[in-house]
């Protein structure tokens, strides 16, 4: 019984490792691009299932001074798959300041994250978001 019981140890602790080896590199925390109203947030991009999601954890004010925001905690992209040479896509990105939702692509390049995506035909450049951490 101790045999499996240190064997079943080990082979958590391998599962384990190998997750945390295969966090994708668009995890982290990511500055957006100034809003309509020169607002920004920062928003924590990570595994939501087998997709990637982003969630506002901060938002900040044009000077750069964090503000109150009832969008605080909100998901602002959801359903993200990786594609491959740093591209995602088949998820949504929600714009706060325009309240729409958009079919969105994301680009991953070094510490770059280029996002645009489209609502009803009408396309839009969401900017680039700069990692934070």
């Amino acid at each position: 019984m101790e045999r499996f019981l240190h064997r079943a140890a080990l082979g958590v602790a391998m599962v384990l490792v190998a997750g945390s080896a295969m966090a994708d590199p668009v995890f982290g925390i990511w500055k957006t691009k100034p809003d309509d109203n020169g607002n920004f947030g920062h928003v924590d991009v990570k595994a939501c299932g087998p997709k990637i999601c982003g969630t506002l954890i901060k938002a900040f004010d044009g000077a750069g001074k964090q503000i109150d925001s009832a969008n605080v905690g909100k998901k602002i992209v959801w359903d993200m798959v990786a594609q491959g040479d740093g591209g995602y896509g088949d998820g949504k990105v929600w714009s706060p300041d325009r309240d729409k939702t958009y079919n969105s692509k994301m680009v991953l390049s070094g510490d770059g994250l280029a996002i645009s995506g489209c609502v009803l035909g009408f396309c839009r450049d969401g900017g680039t978001w700069s990692r934070v951490k």
